[in-house]
Formats: structure tokens, sequence, C-alpha cells
């Protein structure tokens, strides 16, 4: 998109982008365009807007100094470009700018305002003092390119029933593979929302694809199961994830959304006499929320199970957390196969760790199994074969 040059701008990043893609495009419904401060200060109090649930004001409000000189001096009825990485991305045509308080803007959004907490510190740093409100443009390839491959799933598979989940798969775990599987025996169709964060501390979102559709195209019915990016920005964040995970879902055409009973965002509290979470809390909101059991894996039971079901305590529990998974694969170390299955680990640590052998080919045909033949092996199929012979019985 080009600049007409003429207009002032405002400079916004990837995260308000995407925030602003989904608003346009109707994913954010029943809020379609940026809240004004009547909107935002009706949003506050109730926590609905338009008779449904809707968790904080959705606001676009660039932090900066030159930004603020804009917003400050803007006119009702000006033309704002929207620039990101120095591209033109949209216009603005302002109708309202109105000042925030950015700590209470983190409150709305986290539920805390502890800088100390990274998502909130981050959060913060991209806030500024006012917010703007107006009809804007901006390209809405994104969203409708997913909506396209939702919608031509759903007409290949005849399918009634159509189920969201929502993923990191950093790493994808054997309890994620069991979360897929149970999921898709109660629906016709599974969209798996993979998180596309902003922030180098995950695997990049290319491997997770990666190892997401391997696991997809090798062990499920492929043809049940779409993967489609989603941009995760900083408006799920928070307590209130579950809720915009909600309603996300049901506009991109899914009537079930799946979660695990321990998702951070879930919230569970107690209230006349009752176990309730903030999905109690979803109004006007057309789609059933599911929430599934915590998996570990049994030593006594010798398989992945629910603690809802296992008869044996605590300490026969092997726990599925993903930061410790992702640790030992940082390291280099390739995870037991109980927790990730080998050909997963194997693609995320040649990944990881590339050329990592000076003579891989030499060290294969020392140590593997082979049949004679001269054949080019990757370090991937080399990590593949090590842990066969870790998994081997009869000498241990």
């Amino acid at each position: 998109m080009a600049s007409s040059r003429k207009n002032r701008s405002l400079f916004i990043d990837q995260e308000a982008v995407s925030a602003l893609i989904l608003l346009k495009s109707g994913m954010l419904a029943p809020v379609y365009s940026l809240m004004n401060e009547a909107q935002s200060k009706e949003v506050l109090a109730s926590g609905m807007f338009q008779g449904k649930t809707f968790p904080f004001p959705l606001i676009l409000s660039p932090s900066g100094k030159v930004n603020e000189t804009v917003l400050m001096s803007a006119q009702k009825g000006e033309i704002l470009d929207l620039i990101c990485d120095n591209t033109l991305v949209g216009e603005l045509c302002v109708d309202e700018i109105y000042p925030i308080d950015p700590r209470e803007r983190l409150r709305q959004i986290y539920g805390t305002e502890d800088l100390t907490h990274p998502g909130v510190n981050a959060t913060h740093k991209r806030l500024g003092k006012y917010a703007i409100s107006g009809e804007y443009s901006i390209d809405l390839t994104p969203v409708q390119s997913i909506q396209t491959m939702i919608q031509e799933a759903k007409e290949q598979t005849e399918a009634k029933h159509t189920t969201a989940l929502f993923m990191a798969a950093n790493p994808l775990h054997r309890a994620h593979e069991r979360f897929i599987r149970q999921s898709l025996e109660r629906t016709d169709l599974i969209v798996i929302f993979l998180l596309k964060p902003y922030n180098s501390a995950n695997l990049q979102y290319e491997l997770r694809y990666q190892t997401l559709q391997y696991f997809v195209e090798n062990f499920l019915p492929r043809n049940r199961v779409v993967i489609v990016p989603l941009e995760s920005s900083y408006i799920f964040a928070g307590s209130n994830e579950v809720i915009l995970d909600a309603i996300v879902a049901k506009n991109y055409g899914c009537d079930r959304l799946m979660i695990g009973q321990n998702h951070a965002g879930i919230g569970m509290y107690y209230d006349q006499n009752a176990n309730k979470s903030i999905i109690d809390r979803l109004v006007g909101i057309d789609i059933e929320v599911g929430i599934a059991s915590e998996y570990v894996y049994c030593n006594q039971c010798k398989t992945l199970v629910s603690v809802q079901t296992c008869p044996h305590g605590h300490h026969h529990h092997i726990s599925y957390h993903s930061e410790s998974i992702l640790e030992l694969m940082q390291q280099g170390l390739m995870p037991p196969a109980v927790l990730v299955r080998k050909e997963i680990s194997s693609m995320i640590v040649a990944s990881l760790y590339p050329n990592r052998f000076k003579n891989l080919a030499k060290l294969y045909y020392d140590i593997m199994p082979v049949n004679g033949l001269l054949e080019e092996h990757s370090e991937k199929d080399f990590y593949v074969e090590l842990m066969r012979l870790y998994q081997t019985t009869s000498l241990t």
C-alpha cells in the first residue's frame, strides 16, 4: 500500500495490526470497530457490549512521543496513515480521541499491573496515554484466507459440528495428542488455532506447525482437522483469554470450544454452593465450551491417563509441563517417548541444533543397524534411530 504522504501518521506494531484485522473482519463481534470513550466506560462497568459478554474495551492507544503529539492535535475527520514497520498498512478517519490510564488498561487485560510479569511489562511499553476511535481501512486477507480454509473443510466433510482448539504446541507432546484425539471423537471437524506469538521465547511458529501437521497427517483422519494460524496478540493475554477464544471461535464458524482443565484462563471459583469458572460468565456467545480432563503418564498404569480416572496417587504421575520439556530440547536432549513422540522430538532437536555432528554418516553406520546399502540420512533420521535404541529392554 503506497503512502499518500499528505496525511500525518500513527506508528503501530504488528500486534495492533493483528487486532485491527480481527476487529474489522468481524471476528470479535459483537464489536466491529474501535470503541469510543462512552462505549469503553460501558464495557468497563458491565463486562458486556450490546448485551453480550466482552471482557474489556477494544481500543487503539499506541505509545511514543510522535504518536502522542499527533493524537493531542488531531481533529475530527482528519485522515491518519497507519504505519507498521515503515510500511503503510491502513488509514483511519479520526472520530474521537480521549485519555486513558495505562495502568488501569493493564488491570483490564491481565487482572494486575505488576510490571515484573513479562506480558504486563511488554504491554505497558506499547501503551500510550490516549486512545483513538474512528473508521479505518486495513488488509483483511489474513482472516479471509482462514475463513476460506475452514469453510472448504466444512463443505468437504459435510460437518454439522465444528470444534475449535487453541494451542501453542510449544512443543507438541503426548497430552496434546490425547486432547486432540478425544475432542475429535465428539465432533465432525476440528479447527486448531495454532498460536503465533510475538516473542522469541518459543519455538518458531513454522517448526511448531510442521510438528502438528506431521501428527495430523500420519496419525489422524487428516480431512477432519484444519490447522490455521492465530496471531497471539496482547488481547488474548491474561485472565480473559478463554472469553476471547470463545468469541473468535464462534465468529470463525465453530459451535464448540474445547479447553484443558488446567488452562490458566479458566479461573475456577466457588459461588452459591457450586464450582464455577470464567465460562459461566459467557452471556450471548452461542458456543458450547467443554473442559477436557488433565492427562498424565502413570508409571503404574503404564500409559497416558486422566487424573479423574487413575486410581494411583500423584507420586505415580508424570505431568506434561511444556516449559520443562522444551528446556530439555533446548539443551539438546531428547525427551522420553512417553512425553513426546520421538519423530516430533527429532524434528525439533534437529532444527535447534543444525549440523551438530561432524561426521553424521560414519556415526550413523557405526551405531545403527543397517542393511548394507549406502543411504543418505538426515540428523532427524539419526535422532529417531537413536531413540529406538534407547527403548530396547533386553539388556536393561
